[in-house]
């Protein structure tokens, strides 16, 4: 029998700050060995228990704790920080707060060096873990030359080398491209199979996170513990539904087609679920084939565009492409294709080297950023680098102050904008008390209330829950109906197929592909060269044996839209 490795019994928590607990009679029980992802909208309180389990409750974030934590049979808050980072190691959602060395060899052996362990078996420790995450070529490499998923493994080797019993994963996915986060989920269930440590993951992307087994899914809501159960069981309930987070599209699609979802049908894994052919079939025979509309005149047009870094490497070679006034358009590609460096050359964070970049047919290639801000607006993937102000009101209404708006328009779209991104209630909070994913929402409001004609967003609902994710797109489709035109770089593929009906796609820095996004994702060779992979829809077309499986994915999105519209 396996033994209780954290154990919270009657457990409630409130911050300081705070006059409503975070956490409110938690029973939970995970056992040595065991593989658990935590799942919950934000706010639920998912994040405070993750504290909890690693000591930054209440070492880091003080507050008021009734009830019980032991880990390993200790009690928590009798502990100290240090204790508790022996036993569970934490990988952060951004890596780059978690880095301490110069290079990856740096980086992995700091725990150690804290521990003075002698340079020989420092240097065989250090050797060993970049073999188990697959970072033994690069331990002279610089961190900051990594790409996303290099970094994530950086920082789990970090975590791993101090042998800890127990890892810790917040969002492992938030950063990843779709193929990279496959290979991330698959290379922690192989870490979890060698090593047997306890693993618990906190992860929006539900649908990603099973592509291999977990022994059960909680789910947090309100800061309450609202299931506790095993895959299959909870996709066979209206759990995830009741508490705004996205089902596994193959499930929606199922449903869609009028089939039941029970336990003994293993809904939790898509390659073998029990399907019913006739009704799919039946369904997708009953959707009628919809057309795009016909493109209106040019906006934004890159003209044959090179450009180098000062490492002499080429990140954009010969880009062309044409983006239409009201169009709403996703930019893919794998990390370091060249996506970002695209939107930089557009808004004039770096310039052009050969080629030119139009606005409305009028070359602004010369123009400075300042002159192409007045009608084109950026969100960047990492809110850190666009964050300037204290509070979240400031933040957001700084644009509006520059441009010397009056105070009572800038309270009242300001206001708008915040309620819109789920930031109202946190208005006059510090920008230093969110988390990643607040930060973010913080920046595309900060954006958004500029009312640019050409929004250009890189990530934008990387470490959204689903309801947030939702509420941040409706209204990115609210103002892509009045005309203006959105640009969206992004890995998440549900949001190409949900929102952007056209899809470019670049990998090592040229374009291979400018197509719609159903057909992007369901040419193996496109998917292959960007690290997209074939989503779950296509998969279940296959399965049943449907005529033209890209259709049936293109007939579920028009008809998924229209069902989200009635709702």
């Amino acid at each position: 029998m396996k033994k209780p490795i954290v154990s919270f019994k009657d457990f409630t928590f409130k911050y300081r700050s705070q006059t409503e607990p975070s956490l409110t009679n938690i029973n939970l029980t995970i056992y040595e060995g065991e593989k658990v992802l935590i799942v919950g909208p934000s706010g639920s309180g998912k994040s405070t228990l993750a504290h909890c389990i690693n000591g930054l409750v209440p070492f880091a974030y003080k507050g008021d704790i009734a009830g019980s934590l032991t880990i390993k049979g200790m009690e928590t808050k009798e502990l100290d920080l240090f204790t508790l980072s022996k036993v569970v190691g934490t990988v952060m959602q951004d890596p780059d707060g978690q880095f301490i060395g110069l290079t990856v060899g740096e980086d992995i052996a700091f725990a150690l060096e804290n521990d003075a362990v002698a340079n020989e078996q420092m240097k065989e420790r250090v050797e060993q873990v970049a073999q188990l995450v697959n970072m033994e070529n690069y331990l002279e490499s610089s961190l900051h030359q990594l790409s996303g998923g290099q970094k994530q493994r950086v920082s789990l080797g970090g975590v791993m080398v101090d042998d800890v019993d127990v890892l810790l994963f917040d969002e492992p996915l938030a950063n990843l491209d779709p193929a990279t986060g496959k290979y991330s989920i698959a290379l922690i269930d192989q870490i979890h199979k060698e090593s047997n440590k306890t693993i618990i993951m906190i992860e929006h992307r539900l649908e990603d996170v099973l592509y291999r087994d977990v022994d059960r899914i909680i789910v947090v809501n309100d800061g309450e513990i609202v299931s506790d159960s095993t895959p299959d069981e909870l996709l066979s309930s209206t759990v995830l539904l009741e508490n705004n987070i996205r089902e596994p599209l193959y499930i929606r699609a199922m449903k869609y087609a009028g089939c039941t979802i029970t336990e003994a049908m293993k809904p939790a894994h898509p390659d073998t679920i029990e399907i019913n052919k006739g009704k799919l079939q039946d369904w997708y025979e009953d959707r009628p084939h919809k057309e795009l509309n016909e493109s209106s005149s040019p906006i934004l047009e890159v003209d044959n565009v090179t450009f180098a870094y000062d490492t002499g490497k080429t990140a954009i070679q010969d880009m062309s492409f044409t983006i239409h006034q009201g169009e709403m358009v996703s930019i893919v590609g794998q990390n370091g294709a060249g996506k970002s460096t695209v939107s930089k050359l557009i808004v004039g964070f770096e310039k052009v080297q050969r080629g030119r970049i139009l606005y409305k047919g009028e070359d602004i290639t010369s123009d400075s950023i300042h002159q192409r801000s007045e009608r084109i607006g950026m969100v960047m993937q990492n809110p850190n680098q666009m964050i300037s102000k204290h509070l979240i009101y400031d933040e957001v209404a700084l644009g509006l102050v520059k441009r010397g708006i009056a105070d009572n328009l800038i309270k009242e779209r300001v206001e708008k904008i915040l309620r819109i991104c789920g930031l109202y209630p946190f208005r006059n909070w510090p920008i230093s008390a969110l988390s990643f994913g607040q930060k973010k929402r913080v920046t595309i409001a900060s954006i958004l209330v500029l009312e640019p004609e050409v929004l250009i967003l890189d990530e934008p609902t990387a470490g959204q829950d689903f309801r947030h994710y939702t509420e941040i797109m409706e209204f990115l489709e609210d103002l892509n109906r009045r005309g203006i035109t959105i640009i969206m770089i992004t890995h998440d593929m549900h949001l190409m197929l949900e929102y952007t009906p056209r899809a470019i796609a670049i990998a090592q820095g040229k374009k291979i592909a400018d197509d719609t996004a159903v057909n992007v994702l369901t040419n193996q060779a496109v998917i292959h060269a960007t690290n997209l992979k074939v989503t779950s829809l296509f998969e279940l077309a296959v399965r049943a044996e449907i005529a033209d499986p890209g259709e049936f994915v293109a007939r579920f999105i028009a008809y998924d839209r229209e069902v989200r519209t009635w709702q």
